[in-house]
Protein backbone atom coordinates (compact mmCIF):
# COMPACT_ATOMS: atom_id res chain seq x y z
CA UNK A 1 0.00 0.00 0.00
CA UNK A 2 1.30 3.46 -0.93
CA UNK A 3 2.16 5.73 1.98
CA UNK A 4 1.50 9.46 1.90
CA UNK A 5 2.49 12.32 4.16
CA UNK A 6 -0.15 13.94 6.33
CA UNK A 7 -0.08 17.03 4.08
CA UNK A 8 -0.57 14.82 1.01
CA UNK A 9 -3.74 13.46 2.62
CA UNK A 10 -4.88 17.02 3.42
CA UNK A 11 -4.45 18.00 -0.22
CA UNK A 12 -6.31 14.86 -1.33
CA UNK A 13 -9.12 16.03 0.95
CA UNK A 14 -9.15 19.48 -0.64
CA UNK A 15 -9.41 17.89 -4.08
CA UNK A 16 -12.10 15.50 -2.91
CA UNK A 17 -14.14 18.38 -1.54
CA UNK A 18 -13.91 20.34 -4.80
CA UNK A 19 -11.69 23.12 -3.45
CA UNK A 20 -10.40 25.37 -6.23
CA UNK A 21 -8.25 27.87 -4.33
CA UNK A 22 -6.09 28.00 -1.21
CA UNK A 23 -5.38 31.56 -0.10
CA UNK A 24 -2.20 32.00 1.89
CA UNK A 25 1.49 32.67 2.25
CA UNK A 26 3.80 29.64 2.49
CA UNK A 27 6.38 28.99 5.16
CA UNK A 28 8.43 25.79 5.04
CA UNK A 29 7.49 24.19 1.67
CA UNK A 30 6.96 20.77 3.26
CA UNK A 31 3.96 22.27 5.08
CA UNK A 32 1.16 22.07 2.49
CA UNK A 33 2.76 23.73 -0.51
CA UNK A 34 5.02 20.92 -1.71
CA UNK A 35 1.95 18.67 -1.65
CA UNK A 36 -0.05 21.30 -3.57
CA UNK A 37 2.57 21.19 -6.33
CA UNK A 38 1.16 17.83 -7.43
CA UNK A 39 -2.46 19.11 -7.35
CA UNK A 40 -2.70 21.67 -10.17
CA UNK A 41 -6.50 21.70 -9.91
CA UNK A 42 -6.15 23.39 -6.49
CA UNK A 43 -4.58 26.78 -7.18
CA UNK A 44 -2.41 28.31 -4.47
CA UNK A 45 -3.09 32.06 -4.36
CA UNK A 46 -0.06 33.91 -2.98
CA UNK A 47 -1.40 36.79 -0.90
CA UNK A 48 0.76 39.63 0.38
CA UNK A 49 -0.52 39.26 3.95
CA UNK A 50 -2.18 36.33 5.70
CA UNK A 51 -5.23 38.32 6.83
CA UNK A 52 -5.94 39.07 3.18
CA UNK A 53 -6.12 35.34 2.54
CA UNK A 54 -8.92 34.92 5.06
CA UNK A 55 -10.86 37.85 3.58
CA UNK A 56 -10.50 36.42 0.08
CA UNK A 57 -11.60 32.99 1.29
CA UNK A 58 -14.62 34.59 3.01
CA UNK A 59 -15.79 36.39 -0.11
CA UNK A 60 -15.25 33.23 -2.14
CA UNK A 61 -17.33 31.23 0.35
CA UNK A 62 -20.10 33.83 0.39
CA UNK A 63 -20.61 33.63 -3.38
CA UNK A 64 -20.07 29.89 -3.88
CA UNK A 65 -21.64 28.62 -0.63
CA UNK A 66 -18.63 26.31 -0.37
CA UNK A 67 -16.02 26.51 2.39
CA UNK A 68 -13.18 28.87 1.58
CA UNK A 69 -9.70 27.63 2.43
CA UNK A 70 -6.78 29.65 3.80
CA UNK A 71 -3.38 28.85 5.28
CA UNK A 72 -0.96 30.29 7.80
CA UNK A 73 2.59 29.27 8.63
CA UNK A 74 3.65 28.83 12.28
CA UNK A 75 3.59 31.68 14.78
CA UNK A 76 3.06 35.10 13.17
CA UNK A 77 1.55 33.54 10.05
CA UNK A 78 -1.27 31.93 11.99
CA UNK A 79 -1.54 34.98 14.27
CA UNK A 80 -2.16 37.13 11.20
CA UNK A 81 -5.15 34.94 10.36
CA UNK A 82 -6.92 35.89 13.60
CA UNK A 83 -8.62 39.17 12.50
CA UNK A 84 -10.09 37.48 9.43
CA UNK A 85 -11.19 34.38 11.33
CA UNK A 86 -12.85 36.67 13.87
CA UNK A 87 -14.80 38.30 11.02
CA UNK A 88 -15.72 34.91 9.57
CA UNK A 89 -16.93 33.69 12.96
CA UNK A 90 -19.05 36.82 13.33
CA UNK A 91 -20.45 36.37 9.83
CA UNK A 92 -21.08 32.60 10.07
CA UNK A 93 -18.86 32.04 7.04
CA UNK A 94 -17.70 28.47 6.31
CA UNK A 95 -13.91 28.36 6.23
CA UNK A 96 -11.23 25.70 6.52
CA UNK A 97 -8.31 27.43 8.21
CA UNK A 98 -5.12 25.38 7.91
CA UNK A 99 -2.22 26.17 10.20
CA UNK A 100 1.23 24.68 10.35
CA UNK A 101 2.79 24.66 13.82
CA UNK A 102 6.06 23.84 15.53
CA UNK A 103 6.89 20.19 16.06
CA UNK A 104 5.26 18.71 19.17
CA UNK A 105 8.52 16.83 19.76
CA UNK A 106 10.02 20.16 20.79
CA UNK A 107 6.93 21.56 22.51
CA UNK A 108 7.63 23.78 25.49
CA UNK A 109 11.33 24.19 24.72
CA UNK A 110 11.10 27.44 22.77
CA UNK A 111 11.17 25.95 19.29
CA UNK A 112 11.33 28.34 16.35
CA UNK A 113 7.94 30.09 16.01
CA UNK A 114 6.38 27.98 18.77
CA UNK A 115 3.07 29.71 19.53
CA UNK A 116 -0.15 28.81 21.39
CA UNK A 117 -2.08 28.62 18.13
CA UNK A 118 -4.89 26.41 19.40
CA UNK A 119 -5.52 28.80 22.28
CA UNK A 120 -5.71 31.75 19.86
CA UNK A 121 -8.10 30.15 17.39
CA UNK A 122 -10.36 28.02 19.59
CA UNK A 123 -12.55 30.90 20.92
CA UNK A 124 -13.35 32.22 17.42
CA UNK A 125 -13.99 28.98 15.52
CA UNK A 126 -16.72 26.35 15.46
CA UNK A 127 -14.08 23.67 15.97
CA UNK A 128 -10.33 23.74 16.47
CA UNK A 129 -8.41 20.49 16.27
CA UNK A 130 -4.75 19.56 16.22
CA UNK A 131 -4.05 16.46 14.12
CA UNK A 132 -2.23 14.10 16.50
CA UNK A 133 -0.90 11.72 13.85
CA UNK A 134 -1.07 11.38 10.06
CA UNK A 135 -3.46 8.44 10.48
CA UNK A 136 -6.09 10.95 11.66
CA UNK A 137 -5.69 13.40 8.76
CA UNK A 138 -8.51 12.09 6.55
CA UNK A 139 -10.90 11.86 9.49
CA UNK A 140 -10.03 15.39 10.59
CA UNK A 141 -10.53 16.96 7.19
CA UNK A 142 -13.87 15.23 6.65
CA UNK A 143 -15.04 16.46 10.05
CA UNK A 144 -13.71 19.97 9.32
CA UNK A 145 -15.68 20.34 6.08
CA UNK A 146 -18.81 18.88 7.67
CA UNK A 147 -18.68 21.13 10.74
CA UNK A 148 -17.85 24.26 8.73
CA UNK A 149 -20.79 23.72 6.37
CA UNK A 150 -23.60 22.13 8.38
CA UNK A 151 -25.83 23.76 10.95
CA UNK A 152 -24.82 27.37 11.46
CA UNK A 153 -21.81 27.73 9.14
CA UNK A 154 -18.50 28.97 10.45
CA UNK A 155 -14.72 28.70 10.42
CA UNK A 156 -12.88 25.55 11.49
CA UNK A 157 -9.20 25.55 12.41
CA UNK A 158 -6.98 22.53 11.67
CA UNK A 159 -3.55 22.67 13.28
CA UNK A 160 -0.81 20.43 11.87
CA UNK A 161 2.48 20.24 13.78
CA UNK A 162 5.51 20.04 11.50
CA UNK A 163 6.57 16.56 12.58
CA UNK A 164 3.02 15.26 12.06
CA UNK A 165 2.64 16.95 8.68
CA UNK A 166 5.78 15.37 7.27
CA UNK A 167 5.13 11.90 8.72
CA UNK A 168 3.59 9.20 6.53
CA UNK A 169 0.48 7.07 6.80
CA UNK A 170 -1.24 4.22 4.99
CA UNK A 171 -4.63 5.64 6.04
CA UNK A 172 -4.98 7.57 2.78
CA UNK A 173 -8.58 6.90 1.72
CA UNK A 174 -10.60 10.11 1.73
CA UNK A 175 -14.39 10.02 1.76
CA UNK A 176 -15.85 13.49 1.06
CA UNK A 177 -18.08 15.08 3.68
CA UNK A 178 -21.87 15.08 3.40
CA UNK A 179 -22.97 18.69 2.98
CA UNK A 180 -25.10 20.62 3.24
CA UNK A 181 -27.36 18.67 5.57
CA UNK A 182 -30.50 20.76 5.79
CA UNK A 183 -32.69 20.83 8.91
CA UNK A 184 -36.48 20.79 8.50
CA UNK A 185 -38.59 22.71 11.05
CA UNK A 186 -41.11 21.42 13.58
CA UNK A 187 -44.48 21.33 11.71
CA UNK A 188 -46.32 22.70 14.75
CA UNK A 189 -44.03 25.71 14.86
CA UNK A 190 -44.60 26.30 11.16
CA UNK A 191 -48.35 26.12 11.72
CA UNK A 192 -48.12 28.72 14.50
CA UNK A 193 -46.02 30.99 12.30
CA UNK A 194 -48.52 30.63 9.44
CA UNK A 195 -51.43 31.61 11.70
CA UNK A 196 -49.57 34.67 12.94
CA UNK A 197 -48.62 35.63 9.40
CA UNK A 198 -52.16 35.27 8.05
CA UNK A 199 -53.57 37.30 10.95
CA UNK A 200 -51.23 40.23 10.40
CA UNK A 201 -52.11 43.22 8.24
CA UNK A 202 -48.68 44.82 7.82
CA UNK A 203 -46.00 42.11 8.02
CA UNK A 204 -42.41 42.77 7.00
CA UNK A 205 -39.61 40.32 6.22
CA UNK A 206 -36.04 40.90 7.39
CA UNK A 207 -33.72 38.56 5.50
CA UNK A 208 -30.32 38.04 7.10
CA UNK A 209 -27.14 36.20 6.30
CA UNK A 210 -28.80 32.88 7.10
CA UNK A 211 -31.28 33.42 4.27
CA UNK A 212 -28.39 34.11 1.89
CA UNK A 213 -26.39 31.11 3.10
CA UNK A 214 -29.45 28.90 2.62
CA UNK A 215 -29.83 30.08 -1.01
CA UNK A 216 -33.40 31.00 -0.11
CA UNK A 217 -33.81 33.83 -2.61
CA UNK A 218 -36.58 32.07 -4.55
CA UNK A 219 -38.48 31.17 -1.40
CA UNK A 220 -38.18 34.65 0.13
CA UNK A 221 -39.43 36.22 -3.09
CA UNK A 222 -42.27 33.71 -3.50
CA UNK A 223 -43.61 34.28 0.02
CA UNK A 224 -43.26 38.04 -0.32
CA UNK A 225 -45.14 38.06 -3.63
CA UNK A 226 -47.87 35.72 -2.41
CA UNK A 227 -48.75 37.90 0.58
CA UNK A 228 -47.49 41.27 -0.62
CA UNK A 229 -44.85 41.50 2.12
CA UNK A 230 -42.11 44.14 1.82
CA UNK A 231 -38.59 42.79 2.27
CA UNK A 232 -35.68 44.42 4.08
CA UNK A 233 -32.27 42.83 4.49
CA UNK A 234 -29.29 43.01 6.76
CA UNK A 235 -25.96 43.78 5.05
CA UNK A 236 -25.08 40.05 5.01
CA UNK A 237 -28.55 39.24 3.67
CA UNK A 238 -28.34 41.80 0.89
CA UNK A 239 -28.69 40.13 -2.49
CA UNK A 240 -31.37 37.71 -1.32
CA UNK A 241 -33.82 39.79 -3.36
CA UNK A 242 -32.84 42.20 -6.14
CA UNK A 243 -33.39 45.77 -4.98
CA UNK A 244 -35.15 46.53 -8.26
CA UNK A 245 -38.00 44.26 -7.08
CA UNK A 246 -41.22 46.14 -6.18
CA UNK A 247 -41.20 44.67 -2.66
CA UNK A 248 -37.53 45.39 -1.86
CA UNK A 249 -37.20 48.41 0.40
CA UNK A 250 -33.51 48.38 1.35
CA UNK A 251 -31.66 47.55 4.55
CA UNK A 252 -32.43 47.68 8.25
CA UNK A 253 -30.92 49.48 11.22
CA UNK A 254 -28.06 51.86 10.62
CA UNK A 255 -28.48 51.34 6.87
CA UNK A 256 -32.18 52.07 6.43
CA UNK A 257 -33.61 54.82 4.26
CA UNK A 258 -36.93 56.61 4.24
CA UNK A 259 -39.30 54.10 2.66
CA UNK A 260 -37.81 51.12 4.47
CA UNK A 261 -37.97 53.01 7.76
CA UNK A 262 -41.65 53.79 7.31
CA UNK A 263 -42.58 50.27 6.24
CA UNK A 264 -40.64 48.71 9.10
CA UNK A 265 -41.88 51.00 11.85
CA UNK A 266 -45.52 50.58 10.74
CA UNK A 267 -45.27 46.78 10.72
CA UNK A 268 -47.47 44.68 13.00
CA UNK A 269 -45.31 41.59 12.43
CA UNK A 270 -41.57 41.19 11.86
CA UNK A 271 -40.43 37.93 10.25
CA UNK A 272 -36.69 37.55 10.85
CA UNK A 273 -34.99 35.02 8.55
CA UNK A 274 -31.51 33.99 9.63
CA UNK A 275 -30.47 37.21 11.36
CA UNK A 276 -28.86 37.63 14.77
CA UNK A 277 -30.56 41.06 15.03
CA UNK A 278 -27.30 42.58 16.20
CA UNK A 279 -26.60 46.13 17.29
CA UNK A 280 -26.04 47.79 13.90
CA UNK A 281 -29.06 46.02 12.37
CA UNK A 282 -31.36 47.21 15.17
CA UNK A 283 -29.86 50.49 16.44
CA UNK A 284 -28.94 48.84 19.74
CA UNK A 285 -32.27 46.97 19.70
CA UNK A 286 -34.27 50.22 19.78
CA UNK A 287 -35.90 50.05 16.33
CA UNK A 288 -38.45 47.28 16.91
CA UNK A 289 -41.90 48.53 15.81
CA UNK A 290 -44.31 49.28 18.65
CA UNK A 291 -46.76 46.49 19.38
CA UNK A 292 -45.52 44.24 16.58
CA UNK A 293 -45.37 40.46 16.84
CA UNK A 294 -42.13 38.65 16.08
CA UNK A 295 -41.38 35.42 14.21
CA UNK A 296 -37.76 34.34 14.41
CA UNK A 297 -36.39 31.73 12.01
CA UNK A 298 -32.86 30.48 12.56
CA UNK A 299 -30.90 27.31 12.00
CA UNK A 300 -29.23 27.64 15.41
CA UNK A 301 -31.31 27.35 18.61
CA UNK A 302 -28.64 29.41 20.40
CA UNK A 303 -29.74 32.49 18.48
CA UNK A 304 -33.42 32.17 19.39
CA UNK A 305 -34.46 34.94 21.78
CA UNK A 306 -30.90 36.17 22.06
CA UNK A 307 -32.05 39.76 21.64
CA UNK A 308 -35.78 40.10 20.99
CA UNK A 309 -38.05 37.39 22.40
CA UNK A 310 -40.07 35.83 19.55
CA UNK A 311 -43.80 35.13 19.65
CA UNK A 312 -43.02 32.14 17.45
CA UNK A 313 -39.55 30.64 17.10
CA UNK A 314 -38.85 28.25 14.23
CA UNK A 315 -35.55 26.38 14.17
CA UNK A 316 -34.51 25.11 10.76
CA UNK A 317 -32.88 25.87 7.45
CA UNK A 318 -34.44 29.07 6.07
CA UNK A 319 -35.12 27.59 2.63
CA UNK A 320 -36.95 24.58 4.09
CA UNK A 321 -38.83 26.68 6.65
CA UNK A 322 -40.11 28.95 3.90
CA UNK A 323 -41.15 26.03 1.72
CA UNK A 324 -43.17 24.60 4.60
CA UNK A 325 -44.57 28.01 5.45
CA UNK A 326 -45.63 28.55 1.84
CA UNK A 327 -47.38 25.18 1.85
CA UNK A 328 -49.20 26.14 5.05
CA UNK A 329 -50.50 29.50 3.78
CA UNK A 330 -50.88 29.10 0.01
CA UNK A 331 -54.13 27.16 0.13
CA UNK A 332 -55.72 29.85 2.30
CA UNK A 333 -54.71 32.85 0.23
CA UNK A 334 -56.01 33.97 -3.14
CA UNK A 335 -53.05 35.02 -5.24
CA UNK A 336 -53.33 38.56 -6.62
CA UNK A 337 -51.10 40.63 -8.87
CA UNK A 338 -48.96 42.95 -6.75
CA UNK A 339 -50.50 46.04 -8.32
CA UNK A 340 -53.91 44.99 -7.00
CA UNK A 341 -52.73 45.00 -3.39
CA UNK A 342 -53.32 48.45 -1.82
CA UNK A 343 -50.37 48.23 0.56
CA UNK A 344 -48.01 47.20 -2.21
CA UNK A 345 -49.26 50.02 -4.47
CA UNK A 346 -48.58 52.47 -1.68
CA UNK A 347 -45.05 51.14 -1.23
CA UNK A 348 -44.33 51.25 -4.96
CA UNK A 349 -45.55 54.85 -5.16
CA UNK A 350 -43.45 55.85 -2.15
CA UNK A 351 -40.41 54.17 -3.68
CA UNK A 352 -40.88 55.95 -7.00
CA UNK A 353 -41.16 59.33 -5.30
CA UNK A 354 -38.13 58.66 -3.12
CA UNK A 355 -36.02 57.42 -6.03
CA UNK A 356 -36.84 60.57 -7.97
CA UNK A 357 -35.62 62.65 -5.03
CA UNK A 358 -32.44 60.61 -4.77
CA UNK A 359 -31.84 60.99 -8.50
CA UNK A 360 -32.02 64.76 -8.16
CA UNK A 361 -29.94 64.75 -4.98
CA UNK A 362 -27.20 62.74 -6.67
CA UNK A 363 -26.91 65.37 -9.38
CA UNK A 364 -25.04 67.51 -6.85
CA UNK A 365 -22.16 69.09 -8.77
CA UNK A 366 -20.38 70.62 -5.80
CA UNK A 367 -16.71 70.18 -4.95
CA UNK A 368 -15.42 68.26 -3.03
CA UNK A 369 -17.39 65.47 -4.63
CA UNK A 370 -20.34 63.93 -2.86
CA UNK A 371 -19.85 60.22 -2.15
CA UNK A 372 -23.53 59.56 -2.81
CA UNK A 373 -23.11 60.84 -6.36
CA UNK A 374 -20.10 58.62 -6.93
CA UNK A 375 -21.80 55.42 -5.75
CA UNK A 376 -25.03 56.29 -7.57
CA UNK A 377 -23.15 56.83 -10.83
CA UNK A 378 -21.16 53.63 -10.26
CA UNK A 379 -24.41 51.70 -9.89
CA UNK A 380 -25.65 53.02 -13.23
CA UNK A 381 -22.37 52.47 -15.07
CA UNK A 382 -21.62 48.96 -13.76
CA UNK A 383 -25.28 47.90 -13.88
CA UNK A 384 -26.59 44.32 -13.70
CA UNK A 385 -24.16 41.45 -13.38
CA UNK A 386 -22.11 43.25 -10.72
CA UNK A 387 -21.05 42.04 -7.28
CA UNK A 388 -20.67 44.90 -4.79
CA UNK A 389 -18.08 44.20 -2.08
CA UNK A 390 -18.44 46.54 0.88
CA UNK A 391 -16.16 48.06 3.43
CA UNK A 392 -17.82 49.90 6.34
CA UNK A 393 -16.50 53.43 6.72
CA UNK A 394 -18.03 56.87 6.96
CA UNK A 395 -18.17 57.50 3.19
CA UNK A 396 -18.24 54.05 1.56
CA UNK A 397 -21.23 53.50 3.85
CA UNK A 398 -23.25 55.31 1.17
CA UNK A 399 -23.12 52.12 -0.91
CA UNK A 400 -25.27 50.38 1.73
CA UNK A 401 -28.07 52.92 1.33
CA UNK A 402 -30.80 51.93 -1.12
CA UNK A 403 -31.55 53.47 -3.61
CA UNK A 404 -28.30 55.44 -3.72
CA UNK A 405 -26.90 52.05 -4.69
CA UNK A 406 -29.20 49.20 -5.77
CA UNK A 407 -28.01 45.60 -5.71
CA UNK A 408 -29.60 44.42 -8.95
CA UNK A 409 -28.89 40.68 -8.84
CA UNK A 410 -29.31 37.73 -6.52
CA UNK A 411 -25.97 37.21 -4.75
CA UNK A 412 -24.97 40.68 -5.86
CA UNK A 413 -23.39 41.80 -2.60
CA UNK A 414 -20.62 40.67 -0.24
CA UNK A 415 -20.58 42.60 3.03
CA UNK A 416 -18.51 42.33 6.20
CA UNK A 417 -20.13 40.97 9.34
CA UNK A 418 -20.66 42.85 12.59
CA UNK A 419 -16.92 43.06 13.32
CA UNK A 420 -16.48 45.19 10.15
CA UNK A 421 -12.76 44.50 10.06
CA UNK A 422 -11.11 47.18 7.92
CA UNK A 423 -9.74 45.84 4.66
CA UNK A 424 -12.27 43.02 4.31
CA UNK A 425 -13.70 44.50 1.12
CA UNK A 426 -10.40 45.61 -0.38
CA UNK A 427 -8.90 42.12 -0.20
CA UNK A 428 -12.21 40.25 -0.37
CA UNK A 429 -13.00 41.72 -3.78
CA UNK A 430 -10.24 39.53 -5.24
CA UNK A 431 -11.78 36.40 -3.75
CA UNK A 432 -15.17 37.49 -5.07
CA UNK A 433 -13.80 37.85 -8.60
CA UNK A 434 -12.15 34.42 -8.47
CA UNK A 435 -15.48 32.98 -7.31
CA UNK A 436 -17.48 34.78 -10.02
CA UNK A 437 -15.13 35.41 -12.95
CA UNK A 438 -17.99 36.19 -15.35
CA UNK A 439 -19.37 38.99 -13.18
CA UNK A 440 -18.10 42.52 -12.64
CA UNK A 441 -16.78 43.13 -9.13
CA UNK A 442 -16.84 46.56 -7.53
CA UNK A 443 -15.45 47.47 -4.11
CA UNK A 444 -16.32 50.75 -2.39
CA UNK A 445 -13.77 51.69 0.25
CA UNK A 446 -12.50 54.59 2.26
CA UNK A 447 -8.90 55.72 2.09
CA UNK A 448 -8.16 54.30 5.55
CA UNK A 449 -9.16 50.72 4.75
CA UNK A 450 -7.62 50.96 1.29
CA UNK A 451 -4.22 51.92 2.71
CA UNK A 452 -4.33 48.88 4.98
CA UNK A 453 -4.78 46.39 2.13
CA UNK A 454 -3.77 48.07 -1.14
CA UNK A 455 -0.77 45.74 -0.93
CA UNK A 456 -3.05 43.16 -2.58
CA UNK A 457 -3.25 45.05 -5.89
CA UNK A 458 -0.41 42.91 -7.33
CA UNK A 459 -2.31 39.81 -6.19
CA UNK A 460 -5.24 40.86 -8.34
CA UNK A 461 -2.92 41.35 -11.30
CA UNK A 462 -1.05 38.08 -10.74
CA UNK A 463 -4.19 35.95 -10.58
CA UNK A 464 -6.22 37.68 -13.27
CA UNK A 465 -8.84 39.24 -10.98
CA UNK A 466 -9.81 42.51 -12.66
CA UNK A 467 -11.91 44.33 -10.08
CA UNK A 468 -12.54 48.03 -9.54
CA UNK A 469 -11.82 49.73 -6.25
CA UNK A 470 -13.63 53.02 -5.70
CA UNK A 471 -11.68 54.92 -3.04
CA UNK A 472 -13.87 57.57 -1.41
CA UNK A 473 -11.02 59.68 -0.16
CA UNK A 474 -11.67 62.12 2.68
CA UNK A 475 -8.02 62.03 3.87
CA UNK A 476 -9.10 60.82 7.30
CA UNK A 477 -10.69 58.16 9.44
CA UNK A 478 -14.06 59.80 8.88
CA UNK A 479 -16.26 57.91 11.34
CA UNK A 480 -13.87 58.52 14.23
CA UNK A 481 -13.30 62.12 13.17
CA UNK A 482 -17.06 62.72 13.28
CA UNK A 483 -17.15 61.57 16.90
CA UNK A 484 -14.22 63.87 17.65
CA UNK A 485 -16.06 66.77 16.05
CA UNK A 486 -18.97 66.12 18.42
CA UNK A 487 -16.49 66.20 21.32
CA UNK A 488 -15.63 69.82 20.51
CA UNK A 489 -13.44 69.33 17.43
CA UNK A 490 -10.77 67.61 19.51
CA UNK A 491 -9.11 66.01 16.48
CA UNK A 492 -6.24 63.65 17.13
CA UNK A 493 -4.71 60.84 15.03
CA UNK A 494 -7.44 60.77 12.40
CA UNK A 495 -6.10 62.87 9.50
CA UNK A 496 -3.83 61.44 6.82
CA UNK A 497 -1.59 64.47 6.35
CA UNK A 498 0.79 62.27 4.36
CA UNK A 499 -0.97 59.93 1.95
CA UNK A 500 0.14 57.94 -1.11
CA UNK A 501 -0.94 58.83 -4.62
CA UNK A 502 -3.37 55.93 -5.03
CA UNK A 503 -3.51 56.25 -8.80
CA UNK A 504 0.28 56.11 -9.02
CA UNK A 505 0.38 53.11 -6.66
CA UNK A 506 -2.19 51.39 -8.87
CA UNK A 507 -0.17 52.01 -12.02
CA UNK A 508 3.01 50.82 -10.30
CA UNK A 509 1.25 47.55 -9.48
CA UNK A 510 0.05 46.96 -13.04
CA UNK A 511 -3.47 48.32 -12.52
CA UNK A 512 -5.30 51.24 -14.08
CA UNK A 513 -5.35 54.28 -11.80
CA UNK A 514 -7.14 57.63 -11.88
CA UNK A 515 -7.52 60.58 -9.50
CA UNK A 516 -10.85 62.39 -9.75
CA UNK A 517 -11.77 65.74 -8.23
CA UNK A 518 -14.33 67.24 -10.67
CA UNK A 519 -17.99 66.11 -11.00
CA UNK A 520 -17.87 65.93 -14.79
CA UNK A 521 -15.02 63.41 -14.56
CA UNK A 522 -16.94 60.90 -12.40
CA UNK A 523 -18.81 59.03 -15.12
CA UNK A 524 -15.96 58.89 -17.67
CA UNK A 525 -13.64 57.47 -14.99
CA UNK A 526 -16.17 54.77 -14.09
CA UNK A 527 -16.73 53.89 -17.75
CA UNK A 528 -12.98 53.60 -18.28
CA UNK A 529 -12.73 51.29 -15.27
CA UNK A 530 -15.36 49.01 -16.81
CA UNK A 531 -13.39 48.94 -20.07
CA UNK A 532 -10.14 48.21 -18.25
CA UNK A 533 -11.75 45.38 -16.28
CA UNK A 534 -13.16 43.89 -19.47
CA UNK A 535 -9.61 43.88 -20.83
CA UNK A 536 -8.41 42.05 -17.72
CA UNK A 537 -6.91 45.03 -15.89
CA UNK A 538 -7.84 45.89 -12.27
CA UNK A 539 -8.70 49.55 -11.66
CA UNK A 540 -8.35 52.00 -8.77
CA UNK A 541 -10.41 55.20 -8.87
CA UNK A 542 -9.43 57.78 -6.24
CA UNK A 543 -12.31 60.21 -5.67
CA UNK A 544 -11.71 63.22 -3.40
CA UNK A 545 -14.94 63.55 -1.43
CA UNK A 546 -16.68 65.79 1.07
CA UNK A 547 -15.88 64.39 4.53
CA UNK A 548 -18.98 65.79 6.22
CA UNK A 549 -21.80 64.50 4.02
CA UNK A 550 -23.60 61.62 5.76
CA UNK A 551 -26.79 59.65 5.00
CA UNK A 552 -29.95 60.38 6.96
CA UNK A 553 -29.95 56.84 8.34
CA UNK A 554 -26.49 57.43 9.75
CA UNK A 555 -27.70 60.61 11.45
CA UNK A 556 -30.73 58.81 12.86
CA UNK A 557 -28.45 56.08 14.23
CA UNK A 558 -26.13 58.61 15.92
CA UNK A 559 -28.56 61.24 17.27
CA UNK A 560 -26.21 62.39 20.04
CA UNK A 561 -23.54 63.40 17.52
CA UNK A 562 -25.91 65.55 15.51
CA UNK A 563 -27.42 67.23 18.58
CA UNK A 564 -24.01 68.26 19.88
Amino acid sequence: MIEKTCWDVVVDALRGEGVRFVFGLPGHPKALYDSLYDAPDVKAVLVRHETSGVFMAMAYAKLTRQPGVCFGSPGPGVANLVPGVLEAHSGCTPLIVLGSSASVLKEGRGAFQETPQMEMLRPITKWAFRIPSPDRAAWTMRRAFSIASNGKPGPVYVDIPFNVGTSTTRETLYIPSDRPIRVRPDPERVKEAAELLLASERPVIVAGGGAAASAASGEVTALAELLGIPVLTTPCGRGVIPESHPLAVGLVGLYRTRVGRRVYQEADLVVSLGSRNEEFQTAAWSYFPDGAKFIQVDIDPFEVGRNWVPDVAVVGDVKLVLRDLMAAVSERVRRKPLEEMPRVRSIIEAKEAFEAEVEAECGDASVPLKSKRVVHEANRVFGPGTVLVNENGSQDLWSYYYPYYKVLDVDGCVAPAEQTCMGFGVAGAIGAKLAAPDRKVLCTTGDGAFQMFMKELPTAVQYGAPVTWIVLNNYSLGWIKLHQKALGERYISVDFEAQPDFAAVAEACGCYGAHIEEPEAIRPALEEAVRQNAAGVPAVLDFVVDPWDFPDGFKEFHPDIWRS
